[in-house]
């Protein structure tokens, strides 16, 4: 009887569901819902909300889907992994039932809070304890909704993040873990559990955060009215959950101090571990508890985010392409481009507040367009190039922090299928680059393998982990790319001026 695991990513754009042989380490099928980005809500602007019933409905369909694929049959499936967006906010009431719908990662409306707590907390406890300013993270979007929406507030039986929900909707079992706390900004790193200190300052009652599990374990079972709508069989464990940057980490075997993951999504990030608790004394890049963190033997994640990346791209899909053109095609007008576009420039900061730019919303920005001869291939490829530089001005203060960038690790897909995005990413950072044959949902089925006990240990976890393709710089572009990033960097100060 073959062991199979299932691997769910919950995003902002689709829900994933990959379905993993564990004795091959190889995915069988993979699913993402729907064909089209999920909507985000924007009642304001600078705000962003998504229905957690519209992932919930996904998760369904993504998951018949592959395990119909694959014919799964009874007693196959072992465990389920559950990845997802991090630092949204799902509130329900004892019913289970959510109260609004979820103010999700690049929400920017908790930014005054979050700045306010950091001068009422102190320096010296944020960056020692929280090792974060408290920022516009789920902490403070909690804080958000006891301010403005009173009328809920006594209604709140538990607060939740996206997977946690998923992972309620899946048992019946409202839980959470400390990789999740940490990136909502509740957990205090020198005392090993929940800030008290936070809670009471934002009036957070304690009894609203659920019980803590490791990320690896046993955390419910699936149940027979979640059985019927999935397709999952009924009593399947849940066995892994993390948000989704710490779990890309894990899902690239990034587990140890100076390895570091890279993503270039909806937004672009790089990870790095560490065994010391680091801080960024403005909080640009945030330090979270990793997936693997034992208390005897700490674990640490540094996440440089930029919210402003694939979602640029595929604003110029629409806005050029009207439907008609792919990214494969785009990815061929950026190439007919020269290094630098021949003078155009992206500032890419157009999807809410930007934590490298102290939460700070700047907008996007395009600078230097001529008319007579910039094109399509300019335009593509300064943004590609753009997004590229925003990363690097966040790995400058990754570095500034004492993490070792040399080698990075990534999963062969969205904006890394881009030949000039790679070229510019390890010319611009002279780094070498490792793309992987995997993605979220897989980490989370490989996650679910070792909470269910399936695989004995993480070297087994990852003997189908199979490497595709090495990048090295060239030196010879080294000085065109840093002369690049000059010039985007003194365009992005001069922005920065109009926003004062």
């Amino acid at each position: 009887m073959r062991k199979l695991l299932l691997g769910l990513d919950i995003g902002s754009s689709s829900v994933k569901a990959s379905l993993l042989d564990a004795d091959s380490g190889t995915a069988l099928v993979a699913k993402a819902f729907p064909s089209e980005e999920m909507p985000i809500s924007s009642p304001k602007s600078g705000w962003a909300e998504q229905d957690p019933e519209m992932w919930w409905k996904y998760v369904q369909q993504a998951s018949k889907y592959v395990l119909d694929k694959a014919q799964v049959k009874k007693g196959e499936l072992k465990g389920i992994g559950i990845a997802y967006q991090m630092h949204g906010l799902v509130l329900v009431d004892e019913n289970q039932q959510v109260l609004r719908s979820s103010i999700i990662w690049c929400d920017s409306r908790a930014v005054e809070i979050g700045e306010k707590a950091f001068e009422r907390l102190g320096e010296e406890y944020c960056l020692n304890n929280l090792l974060n300013s408290p920022g516009n993270f789920t902490a403070s979007k909690l804080r958000w909704i006891i301010e403005n929406e009173p009328d809920l507030v006594s209604r709140i039986h538990k607060i939740m993040l996206p997977g946690d929900y998923i992972a309620m909707k899946l048992t019946g079992e409202i839980l959470t873990s400390e990789t999740g706390l940490s990136e909502g900004i509740f957990w205090d790193f020198q005392k090993n559990g929940i800030s008290e200190k936070l809670l009471e300052d934002y009036q957070i009652l304690k009894e609203w955060i659920p019980d803590v599990v490791p990320s690896f374990s046993l955390q419910g079972k699936v149940t027979s009215q979640a059985s019927k709508l999935t397709g999952i069989e009924e009593g399947v464990p849940v066995s892994y959950r993390a948000g989704d940057q710490p779990n890309n980490a894990f899902s690239l075997k990034v587990l140890k101090p100076g390895e570091l993951a890279t993503t270039a999504g909806t937004s672009g990030t790089v990870y790095g571990v560490c065994d010391t608790p680091l801080f960024d004394p403005l909080s640009r890049v945030n330090t979270f508890v990793h997936v693997n963190h034992q208390k005897n033997t700490p674990s640490y994640g540094v996440l440089l985010c930029v919210n402003g990346t694939g979602i640029l791209n595929s604003w110029i899909k629409r806005l050029m392409g009207a439907g008609k053109i792919e990214y494969d095609e785009m990815n061929n007008f950026a190439a007919s481009a020269g290094i630098g576009a021949d003078g155009l420039l992206f500032i890419p900061f157009g999807n809410g507040a930007e934590r490298i730019l102290q939460n700070k919303q700047v907008g996007a920005h395009m600078i230097g367009l001529d008319l007579l001869k910039h094109d399509k291939g300019h335009m593509i490829r300064a943004a590609q190039e753009g997004i590229v530089a925003a990363l690097t001005y966040g790995f400058q203060i990754m570095k500034d922090m004492g993490l070792d960038l040399q080698t990075v690790k990534a999963g062969r897909a969205n904006m890394f299928l881009s030949p000039i995005f790679r070229k510019t990413f390890i010319h611009m950072n002279r780094v070498e680059l490792k793309l992987y044959d995997t993605d979220g949902a897989q980490g989370a089925a490989r996650g679910a393998g070792i909470g269910a006990g399936i695989f004995t240990n993480e070297a087994e976890a990852f003997e189908g982990l199979q490497l595709l393709e090495t990048y090295e710089p060239n030196e010879n572009f080294f000085e065109p790319y840093e002369e690049l990033f000059s010039r985007w960097k003194n365009c992005l100060e001069e922005v920065q001026k109009m926003h004062i």
